[in-house]
């Protein structure tokens, strides 16, 4: 480790496709660098989708009614978006373990702002703002992922990437259980509460990461790799992708447990006691959908989770026709489980496929593994930000839903019809044959396996 730079830890060297040295000393600190890593992030996630659950204790005195309330959560989404943009370049300019300890505590602003004016007789302009201020929270994942893919060899990144997204997406159904523990227990009024516990964890995790995690100097923002990331068509399709499984994610997340109040009826107590779950059971899975991709690869686990989106997605339809709550839990739930396998598959097929780029233009070692790494790193915040304008793109279609027919039917229908397109993008660009093109596929991460566009 290096001491010539300011702001603390510096490693100064790292080679992690070095085998010798992966396992004399990358491994473990790169082991040491992911579980800080995961925990800023899962903050930085419940913080971003806590108005997933602040809805929930807006009772009418509030004045809100649900189109507004989808619209508050769709803000809190719309900037999480934006912000992974300059959080995704932030690693290399700051360093990782730097920008880790700052992003932390910046979420201290919207946790503190929320627990300021969250009560009855706030402006709904006050609540918008203070919405879009945790889209913070939604920009440390871009970081996280960026930083982490730095630490772990190409063979690792699949299972690491899809172990720190998913460890971070965790903290979406930790806040909705942490909120039903409030609801449960001190009332639908006490909104505070669950605001005011996460004030000391984001200084928990701020402080760890200052203790326990590095910056890596040889990364560094590329402007070139930037701006041939853009140029790539490989970048807006895994980005299009990347909004079919993420978004849905994090779009159901923030709307599910308001559908079950608006369509369903629940009251907030027992909407609250089943939003979790589907988040949760995503969260968990994700990093088998990374696994998954390692092994049988990304393009071919990408395309049959979107299938089973699809069909997943025709339940909830027939559920939400025939008013069936039991139904609808069941395909809702089964969407949650998926988007988070295809989470996982997706990110895992990044990193092979510039990696694979490189080989095909007769690049070899470190050479192609440097290639990879420059695309796959500027491509990463950009696939991130768009994927999770999904999130926005479902909350703004059940809201007009909502508003037009007072059901999500028509929103479910718009949702299948674009899975069934993502199906066909997956298959025509990565595994449809001739072109040889099954980005990652299993044993093949040396051969130059690329599709034609």
């Amino acid at each position: 480790m290096g001491a010539g730079r300011t702001g603390g830890r510096w490693i100064e060297q790292w080679d992690p496709e070095d085998e010798v040295f992966w396992k004399q000393t990358g491994e473990k600190t790169a082991r040491r660098n992911l579980i800080y890593s995961v925990l800023s992030e899962h903050i930085g996630f419940s913080i971003w989708s806590v108005w997933s659950v602040m809805v929930l204790f807006m009772g009418p005195q509030y004045g809100v009614d649900p189109a507004g309330k989808f619209f508050l959560i769709a803000t809190a989404t719309l900037v999480g978006a934006f912000v992974r943009v300059p959080y995704t370049f932030a690693v290399a300019r700051f360093g990782g373990r730097n920008w880790t300890v700052f992003s932390a505590l910046l979420l201290l602003v919207p946790t503190i702002a929320a627990f300021v004016v969250m009560e009855p007789g706030t402006s709904y302009g006050t609540f918008l703002l203070v919405a879009a201020l945790t889209g913070v929270g939604g920009g440390n994942f871009a970081s996280s992922m960026t930083n982490i893919n730095a630490f772990f060899p190409l063979r690792k990144k699949g299972w690491a990437l899809g172990l720190n997204a998913g460890g971070g997406n965790i903290g979406v159904p930790v806040v909705q259980l942490a909120g039903l523990l409030v609801i449960g227990t001190a009332g639908a009024a006490h909104p505070r509460i669950l605001l005011g516990a996460y004030v000391p964890l984001v200084l928990v995790a701020a402080v760890l990461a200052a203790v326990r995690m590095d910056n890596l100097a040889p990364v560094k923002n590329d402007t070139g790799a930037v701006k041939e990331s853009v140029r790539q068509a490989h970048t807006w399709i895994m980005a299009f992708l990347y909004i079919g499984t993420f978004g849905s994610f994090i779009g159901y997340s923030f709307a599910f447990g308001l559908v079950l109040q608006t369509q369903f009826g629940r009251t907030p107590l027992q909407a609250a006691s089943l939003t979790f779950i589907g988040p949760l059971l995503g969260s968990l899975i994700r990093p088998v959908g990374g696994s998954l991709a390692d092994r049988f690869g990304g393009a071919r686990i990408t395309l049959g989770t979107f299938v089973a989106m699809a069909a997943a997605t025709g339940v909830v339809v027939l559920a939400s026709v025939r008013e069936s709550l039991p139904v609808f839990l069941v395909g809702f739930i089964a969407l949650f489980i998926l988007s988070g396998l295809g989470n996982g598959s997706t990110y895992k097929m990044i990193p092979g496929i510039f990696q694979n780029q490189a080989l095909a233009r007769g690049m070899t070692g470190e050479a192609a593994d440097a290639y990879g790494r420059r695309l796959s790193g500027a491509s990463m915040g950009l696939i991130g930000a768009v994927g999770a304008l999904g999130g926005l793109g479902i909350n703004l279609v059940f809201r007009e839903a909502f508003l037009s027919s007072g059901s999500g039917t028509g929103a479910f229908v718009t949702f299948l019809g674009f899975y069934a397109l993502c199906c066909l993008v997956t298959w025509a660009v990565y595994l449809r044959r001739p072109a040889p093109s099954r980005v990652v596929a299993p044993h093949t991460e040396t051969e130059p396996q690329l599709s034609t566009v």
